[in-house]
């Protein structure tokens, strides 16, 4: 039998866990139970990858200690990397005892937050070990406390071997109806080939690296299609326009999907068409690009288009209607 251990404190010699943890562990050998365990500390940059060390393990232990509020980061972030990455199949067949010791409050919360973050990704939880420890030399000193926690210990062995089953929770129905959507389904192959690359800070960095190059493409790729929308729709005025003496006026088309507004300003004959925001305008007229091609490929007038609603607009309305005689498309 094998037992993976996974602590999730900071390694400070008072820790109380780590005191539980080693009494456990020298009852397990006893037992001849193959023990190894990982500091998860030791391990900060590589915690996507250790859910792949459960595949020869009969059980494990999760440890962790409560130094002001819940289960601390390491633990956390090794939990988030066993919904993402770790194996399921695996780890629905692996039994799990927490052992959460704390200095403040919070324990039993701990506790609970492991048995239900194991029962939600579909694992085997056992009876955990929590309690609070105020002065670490009197807690090792009190031998009952110490028959306690031999005696989870042997609890934990003896689950594991008999493959003592518990009743049907919640948890697992949650899973099923509310977190399925949550998972990436992969096979556990991928899922062993993803962690990998997440933990690989040369690799992580390469693919920011080609994503800021993908975004420097499509931004000069955006660029170009600015240049093509600043001479949209300047040509047809401009080869469609009919002077008309003493007459002077300017108009600003604000088409949907378009950056700027397409500035036109006929003056006495001269004709003006840019995009551009300008000022003292005449006419402001609002449309999408539909209506506006629809115009200028002569199936609809500014009148027209004014009158069904397709297009609104404010000024002197005289104006507006000198639109379809100074533009014959």
């Amino acid at each position: 039998m094998k037992i993976n251990v996974y602590y999730g404190g900071r390694g400070l010699l008072d820790d109380p866990t780590l005191y539980v943890l080693n009494k456990m562990e020298d009852v397990l050998r006893e037992l001849r139970v193959s023990i190894e365990r990982y500091n998860i500390y030791e391990h900060k940059n590589e915690i996507a990858t250790l859910p792949q060390t459960f595949k020869d393990a009969n059980g494990i232990i999760l440890a962790t200690t409560i130094e002001w509020l819940g289960i601390g980061g390491y633990m956390q972030q090794f939990l988030d990397s066993c919904w993402l990455y770790g194996d399921k199949e695996k780890i629905s067949q692996t039994y799990m005892q927490p052992i959460v010791m704390s200095t403040t409050y919070g324990e039993r919360e701990g506790e609970m937050t492991l048995s239900n973050a194991w029962e939600i990704l579909g694992g085997l939880p056992c009876s955990g070990v929590c309690g609070y420890v105020e002065d670490l030399a009197e807690f090792k000193a009190n031998k009952e406390y110490s028959l306690i926690i031999e005696k989870k210990a042997e609890n934990l062995y003896r689950t594991i071997s008999q493959k003592i089953k518990s009743l049907p929770n919640s948890n697992l129905a949650v899973k099923q109806s509310v977190l399925r959507t949550q998972q990436l389904n992969l096979t556990p192959q991928e899922s062993e080939q993803l962690s990998k690359y997440v933990s690989d800070d040369t690799y992580v960095k390469q693919q920011k690296e080609d994503i800021e190059e993908l975004a420097s493409m499509f931004k000069d790729l955006l660029g170009q299609t600015d240049t093509e929308n600043d001479v949209l729709y300047v040509k047809e005025f401009e080869s469609h326009y009919v002077p008309v003496e003493d007459f002077s006026a300017s108009y600003s088309f604000i088409v949907e999907g378009m950056k700027k507004p397409l500035y036109v300003a006929s003056n006495q004959g001269e004709l003006t068409v840019h995009y551009g925001e300008e000022e003292n305008i005449d006419v402001v007229a609002k449309l999408n690009g539909e209506i506006m091609q629809s115009i200028i490929d002569g199936r609809m007038t500014f009148q027209r288009a004014f009158m069904s609603g397709a297009m609104t607009a404010k000024g002197n309305f005289k104006t507006l209607r000198m639109l379809d005689q100074i533009f014959v498309f």
